[in-house]
């Protein structure tokens, strides 16, 4: 199974002024997940970010927060790890808007469809991956989404629990990709309109 474009919407979980230099492999993680930004915005994928206690750990790192606009991304601040007990599976299915009219008469794609629920499938990536990224990946899944965990844009402090993170996500159902699979993924061929520009931005 490969991801698809017309399905997916990138969350991208605490990149953090006060979080970032801590982390294992801080720079390159950070640089994978300002791509993600930057490829949602070229192929139009629905982003939402969140912040953990940003009063504590600081803003999100100006130069993804940067990709994040670029993109529509809308931020969500939290206390919660999981960010799904803070309101983004509200954020990434909306619950459907009352049909008007009388129901019977309508066709019946339109009976149905609750808004954004046709977006099922969720590209995430964050810090630090054995606390916020596992904690929301892990209630999405409770919630029907599809998972796919983007691993070398996400860290922890230490190699192990990042590790540990990545084992448990595979076995609870998430698919573990890397930034230019969902980047080749998403766009599927050379002859996508938006190829060179996609490609320039995983070089």
């Amino acid at each position: 199974m490969l991801l698809d474009v017309e399905e997916s919407q990138l969350v991208l979980v605490d990149y953090q002024l006060r979080l970032m230099p801590v982390l294992l492999d801080g720079p390159l993680v950070l640089a994978n997940a300002v791509r993600l930004a930057r490829l949602a915005a070229l192929l139009h994928v629905p982003a939402f970010a969140t912040e953990q206690n940003p009063s504590g750990l600081g803003a999100t790192a100006p130069e993804l927060q940067e990709a994040l606009a670029a993109a529509g991304a809308r931020v969500l601040s939290k206390m919660q790890f999981s960010a799904v007990e803070e309101g983004l599976g509200e954020w990434l299915r909306p619950p459907p808007k009352p049909v008007q009219g009388n129901a019977r008469s309508l066709p019946k794609h339109l009976q149905k469809a609750p808004a954004g629920a046709e977006r099922g499938t969720i590209v995430l990536a964050g810090c630090e991956a054995h606390v916020c990224l596992l904690q929301t990946a892990l209630d999405l899944l409770e919630d029907e989404f599809d998972v796919w965990v983007v691993t070398d844009a996400c860290s922890s402090r230490t190699e192990r629990n990042r590790d540990a993170a990545f084992d448990r996500l595979a076995g609870a159902g998430a698919e573990l990709v890397t930034t230019e699979m969902v980047a080749f993924e998403w766009i599927r061929s050379a002859e996508h309109p938006d190829f060179k520009a996609a490609q320039a931005l995983i070089k």
